[in-house]
């Protein structure tokens, strides 16, 4: 068990810490300091070496947290926070998944096209969608604080 819940931790410190560091402290600099043709540029090579984290985080995620709800005797057996963990990771997934599949890859073409307003555009779409899954991040390692009152 304590295992699967080092695996779990991890998983999260990579998706959430990568969210946070590249929202917060990246992104300002970036948008300072580079021309949107770096700027895109380099956002798409980020990402590119970010997302596959991502998706093997996500993996972890859920097999680790499918594991350890089993393991306290599947979803009608643990408590409310749990639930509402679960469908926050859920939730982030969805997301994440829609990020990859469709402005990551747009972003990507128009990088390859030098469609620079495109780019810009997709790129938007991405740190508003981010923004949203570092909030439920946050929100679901809060989650971890308030269980104990729950069992």
């Amino acid at each position: 068990m304590q295992i699967l819940i080092l695996l779990h931790i991890l998983a999260t410190v990579v998706w959430v810490g990568g969210m946070f560091f590249a929202h917060q402290c990246l992104r300002p600099v970036v948008l300072a300091q580079l021309e949107p043709p770096q700027r895109l540029r380099l956002w798409n090579g980020v990402f590119g070496r970010f997302f596959p984290w991502v998706w093997l985080s996500v993996v972890l995620l859920i097999g680790t947290g499918q594991a350890l709800v089993s393991i306290m005797g599947g979803m009608a057996a643990v408590a409310y926070p749990i639930h509402l963990m679960v469908a926050i990771g859920y939730l982030m997934t969805v997301i994440f998944a829609f990020i990859y599949f469709v402005p990551y890859a747009r972003l990507s073409q128009a990088v390859a096209a030098q469609d620079w307003p495109a780019g810009g555009q997709a790129l938007n779409r991405i740190r508003q969608l981010v923004m949203t899954n570092l909030i439920l991040g946050l929100s679901n390692v809060a989650l971890v604080f308030i269980l104990p009152a729950f069992m």
